[in-house]
């Protein structure tokens, strides 16, 4: 009986070369969305920074991170401490603006208290609007038709409303005249606009006689018809628009032109 030949079994290993490659790649790989993460980011001066991690990492060939940046490193330096004081400045604004505008309502709180003590609801009213606290005299009670001079009985209430303009800091203050559309007929007033504008200046004149305020932050503007707040279709509406406004504006802010 032949007998029966031994083989001999070796162990077998698997040619692991091609792990070299493929670690490479994941490397490579890996490099790719690091540098597309840095590139997506507005942060300039961190893309540098990556760059020259990764240039001093990867020592072989030429890839792109090794080209230089377009914009020397000290111009991006002063380009992000440019920017950082832009967006404080921003914010130091925006705070100004918030404090400002909480000021006022402290003033249109003081000015409605006088309001509802006085029982003047159905004469005067205040509204904070974008440029500045409004104070509006309602349905023409200042003056009487086709004039423009304050009646003398409406003169104390004018002198009154003065004590609520001093405030500190001073305000510049915009005091304005309007009308209906109903053509003035009289031989003193050509138009609506030069009697609103006689208006808002007669009245300011009562205001500024108070010396407590500064004339200089006083200026007077008229607008005839032309800035109507309802409907001159009506009654109503005609003698709302008959109006003279008193704005406040925000600290240091100069009247519009």
């Amino acid at each position: 009986m032949a007998r029966k030949k031994k083989h001999k079994h070796e162990d077998e290993h698997m040619d692991e070369s091609w792990l070299v490659p493929y670690a490479d790649l994941l490397t490579l790989v890996l490099a790719l969305f690091i540098v597309l993460f840095a590139m997506s980011s507005v942060d300039a001066q961190k893309f540098q920074q990556l760059s020259r991690a990764f240039n001093s990492t990867f020592t072989g060939g030429t890839g792109v991170l090794e080209y230089p940046s377009p914009t020397p490193d000290g111009e991006m330096e002063q380009l992000d401490i440019e920017k950082e004081q832009q967006i404080n400045e921003e914010d130091i604004e925006e705070a100004k603006e918030r404090i400002e505008q909480e000021n006022l309502k402290e003033i249109q709180d003081k000015i409605n208290s006088y309001i509802t003590d006085n029982k003047l609801e159905t004469r005067l009213e205040t509204r904070l609007t974008d440029e500045g606290l409004l104070i509006t005299l309602l349905n023409d009670v200042f003056f009487n038709s086709g004039s423009s001079e304050v009646r003398e009985k409406d003169k104390k209430l004018a002198s009154e409303i003065s004590e609520l303009l001093i405030m500190s800091p001073p305000r510049n203050i915009i005091v304005s005249g309007h009308t209906d559309n109903i053509p003035i007929n009289n031989s003193e007033f050509d138009s609506n606009w030069h009697l609103s504008v006689m208006r808002a200046v007669n009245f300011m004149k009562i205001l500024i006689d108070n010396d407590k305020l500064d004339p200089k932050a006083f200026s007077a503007k008229g607008f005839g018809e032309f800035s109507p707040v309802a409907s001159n279709e009506t009654k109503e509406g005609r003698q709302k628009n008959r109006r003279v406004e008193i704005l406040i504006l925000p600290y240091e802010q100069k009247p519009s032109q």
